[in-house]
């Protein structure tokens, strides 16, 4: 039998200095704070890596840990609680792990502010305990060689921390996070390894970096809404940018404000590509293509999330379950029957998810302006109901009597993959949600769109459609943050953190 020799213990782990804990009574020197601790800890991450790419030198671990920020009050104090963030429930000590401040500047500026005028106390920067994976210590487009591990004696996850799993979870959100005794309580909802996370998934799905994203997002299941909505951001471009800075595609394209678009687009498009209207406030317009199913509309929403955004809404087709209903109206749905089942594990099934109000003024003030009717003339085109949405695209070829009973009983007025998915999610992430899809087809009636009346049907429909999402998200970005986080999102005991 061969005789192993396996490598010698490491005894040594080098880190930087460490680093006091300071507090501060203004948001601006907690953020800068905060940014220092990060970017230091990140560049000795980054350092040590490339001495050890150069020297091949494997006999000690490195390691460098995330910033943190900690507030603690011992008050009962009422506060003024009309906005749904911005305040801890009850006395105790609340932390938060912290990553890519000068991403998330704004957002921190914005979160802390509020915490220090309504309690009055300062708010506490100093290291976490947790550990900056390597993989998450990299600047963007960094290129690593794929040989360099078989050049070293020992396995990188010997040398630096890497990513784990367990500590990437959604318990927060979900309401299922337990603090032990004597362990502070979350101050935000995610954890800073949870969203480096999906900051690098995001790159990676969508083909477009994170800071691209904006604070309003259309999701969509078909291209024709895609190829539109770059119409419209590039006339806008040529225009001068019509209130948007720049437009930028998959592979990180940039055009701005007063050019033209590039004629060179990417080759090879990502499973999700994501197209950004721009605006300096980050109120500008993401819009994803998400393809066909629930699937897809879990794992791109659980991504997005952790950017904090001020409102997502689902445009796109579904199949029309009433005779009244014909090609090319409009549903607005305002409840959800959720047989998708990506969520089950997450968020019951037996929880409701609420029309948010603001949202739908939004969407039906919209529909009313881009084309031009009101009152019950707009009832000729849309419809507000109950949305069901499966995980089977070809539920018809099944035994149609359980569904079309079920469907029947639920009142359902439109049929699709994706809706109450990310409305499911908007919920479960506190994120404002709403949904209005387009009647392309009618399969419990016969009526199914032949080859020419389909590319009439998109020609028609697609544009106006995507006004209306565009008008509506508007809208949206024009109401205070106060009244378009909704209460009704937060429950029994919430994030300080929105």
């Amino acid at each position: 039998m061969d005789k192993r020799i396996y490598p010698k213990p490491i005894e040594t782990i080098e880190s930087p200095e460490p680093i006091a804990r300071e507090s501060f009574h203004d948001a601006r020197s907690a953020v800068d704070a905060l940014r220092a601790i990060y970017e230091r800890n990140t560049a000795f991450l980054r350092a040590a890596f490339d001495d050890i790419a150069a020297t091949g030198r494997c006999d000690r671990r490195y390691r460098a840990f995330y910033p943190e920020i900690s507030v603690s009050t011992s008050s009962f104090a009422q506060i003024d609680t009309r906005l749904a963030y911005g305040h801890v429930p009850t006395p105790g000590v609340y932390t938060a792990t912290v990553t890519r401040p000068d991403l998330f500047d704004t957002y921190l500026m914005d979160q802390l502010e509020l915490i220090i005028r309504n309690h009055g106390v300062p708010v506490t920067v100093t290291e976490s305990e947790t550990p900056i994976p390597l993989h998450f210590a990299f600047l963007k487009d960094t290129y690593v060689e794929a040989s360099l591990p078989d050049r070293l004696k020992r396995p990188l996850r010997d040398l630096f921390d890497v990513p784990d799993l367990g500590a990437m979870d959604d318990d927060i959100v979900n309401g299922t996070y337990d603090p032990g005794p004597g362990e502070p309580m979350p101050l935000a909802p995610f954890t800073a390894p949870r969203m480096d996370f999906s900051l690098h998934r995001l790159s990676h799905y969508t083909a477009t970096a994170a800071e691209h994203f904006q604070n309003f997002v259309l999701f969509t299941n078909y291209q024709f809404y895609i190829d539109e909505f770059c119409a419209y951001a590039r006339a806008a471009m040529a225009a001068g940018g019509e209130g948007y800075e720049s437009f930028v595609e998959p592979g990180n394209i940039v055009t701005l404000a007063g050019e033209e678009a590039p004629r060179d687009a990417m080759q090879r498009m990502p499973q999700m590509p994501a197209y950004h209207l721009k605006r300096s406030d980050h109120c500008g317009i993401t819009m994803v293509n998400i393809g066909v199913g629930p699937s897809n509309a879990k794992t791109i929403t659980d991504h997005i999330a952790v950017l904090r955004p001020h409102a997502w809404l689902m445009l796109g087709h579904c199949a029309g379950l009433r005779h009244t209903q014909a090609l090319g109206d409009y549903v607005l749905a305002h409840a959800y029957v959720r047989e998708d089942h990506v969520l089950d594990d997450d968020l019951p099934v037996w929880v409701p998810l609420p029309a948010l109000a603001e949202v739908q003024v939004a969407l039906q003030e919209a529909v009313a302006e881009i084309t031009g009717l009101s009152g019950y003339e707009l009832k000729r085109i849309m419809r507000t109901g109950t949305v069901a949405t499966i995980d089977n695209r070809n539920w018809e070829l099944r035994d149609q009597r359980g569904p079309v009973q079920r469907l029947s009983q639920s009142r359902a007025i439109a049929l699709d993959m994706e809706s109450a998915t990310i409305a499911a999610n908007g919920f479960r992430f506190r994120v404002p949600y709403g949904t209005l899809l387009c009647v392309s087809d009618k399969p419990l009636h016969g009526e199914l769109k032949l080859p020419g009346m389909a590319t009439d049907f998109y020609k028609r429909q697609v544009a106006q459609h995507l006004k209306i999402g565009i008008r509506a998200v508007e809208k949206l970005a024009a109401m205070p943050p106060e009244r378009l986080h909704s209460r009704k999102l937060r429950s029994f005991s919430e994030t300080a953190f929105q």
